[in-house]
């Protein structure tokens, strides 16, 4: 068998033999081979590579299939405006009950030396006239809620978020089914909003040596409930207005965050986290910070008395967003974690993609 046949022998895709039978006796027909023996290839690699990966995808839990899908389309499509959210930067860094803190009204929580004091508070029931007691916000739910909400500030540049129009839509993006009832989605959700919106914040900073600074800054300054006509006693959140300073510090210090890798994250409170903590710490960080593991579980041990048993749920935390994001120069040993400052193109949210966000904003 010649050189030529044994080529045309490996062209096995039903139409790539169509296009070359149609140019078989025809002008540089050797070359057209060459061309079409590419393509064949081209498509056998291809298929390789995704007969591999359902392979080591077949080996997965379903959480870390997702987060592994969700790795390769953002190795594949950096992120562009569309894919970012924002969070206010302090609040990637003092993080919110992880569980339900049932009857406790306030907690503060130490991160190195500073400090976040929650307190909740109360709402005004539309259909009872009476000012109710709302829990602490906890979980992932919270985080989400706050995401979008921040969101959407920054995103209409104002303070007033219609919650009625857009908090359905945000869950179905975050892959949550909307879903009414006394165990339904949407109840959960408008929970955390509500405790939310009453509760208050004090953060403490301390210079380590003689000065200290406490900030009140309380997130919301209203939110508007109602009962539509007809629902029984169905209540609606209508409108939410950050409180004035609130926004316009967020405004100046939004932190994006790819709404691709907090949906793979979205039902774990710890994980969505570090997704923003690292977010955070990394973009701006010029040598190795070295953190050890009281630092660690102080930041993200609230619900791990023991260091032993915060250390395996951190590891496997960590984990997961490492799975999305496995260049992030970070690593954990015995002593704690390590940080490395980062190439701007591994980074979770590259600066170019601020770039153009902050010039869509502008121009909107």
């Amino acid at each position: 068998m010649s050189g030529l046949e044994q080529k045309i022998d490996q062209i096995r895709d039903t139409d790539l033999r169509a296009e070359l039978e149609a140019a078989r006796g025809g002008f540089l027909f050797a070359q057209i081979v060459e061309h079409i023996l590419f393509r064949q290839r081209e498509r056998d690699e291809r298929v390789a590579l995704e007969t591999d990966q359902k392979i080591r995808r077949n080996v997965m839990g379903r959480d870390q299939r997702r987060r592994d899908a969700i790795r390769e389309v953002i190795e594949n499509e950096p992120a562009m405006p569309e894919n970012l959210q924002h969070i206010h930067s302090v609040l990637a860094l003092c993080g919110l009950p992880y569980r339900d803190p049932g009857p406790v009204r306030e907690v503060v929580r130490e991160y190195g030396r500073n400090s976040l004091s929650l307190s909740a508070g109360r709402l005004k029931n539309p259909l009872t006239g009476e000012m109710e007691a709302q829990g602490l916000p906890f979980g992932p739910k919270a985080r989400l809620v706050l995401l979008h909400l921040c969101t959407e500030a920054v995103r209409q540049r104002s303070p007033v978020i219609a919650v009625a129009d857009s908090l359905s839509g945000f869950m179905r993006e975050m892959g949550f089914a909307v879903t009414g009832g006394e165990r339904g989605t949407i109840g959960a959700f408008k929970e955390q909003l509500n405790r939310l919106a009453a509760c208050s914040m004090q953060i403490g900073l301390w210079d380590g040596r003689e000065t200290a600074s406490t900030l009140t800054v309380p997130p919301f300054r209203r939110l508007d409930l109602w009962r539509p006509q007809g629902t029984g006693e169905v209540v609606w959140q209508r409108e939410v207005q950050f409180h004035q300073d609130f926004y316009d510090s967020l405004i100046k210090h939004a932190l994006p965050v790819d709404i691709r890798a907090a949906r793979a994250l979205s039902g774990s409170a710890r994980k969505l986290d570090l997704l923003f903590w690292v977010g955070y710490r990394l973009r701006a960080l010029q040598r190795p910070l070295r953190l050890t593991w009281d630092n660690l579980h102080g930041q993200f041990g609230a619900d791990n008395a023991s260091q032993r048993s915060f250390r395996q749920a951190f590891k496997a935390d960590l984990a997961g967003v490492l799975e999305i994001f496995p260049r992030l120069p970070i690593s954990l040993d015995e002593r704690g974690m390590l940080l490395n400052p980062a190439d701007p193109n591994v980074l979770i949210v590259p600066p170019k993609a601020i770039g153009i966000s902050r010039k869509k904003q502008k121009a909107a």
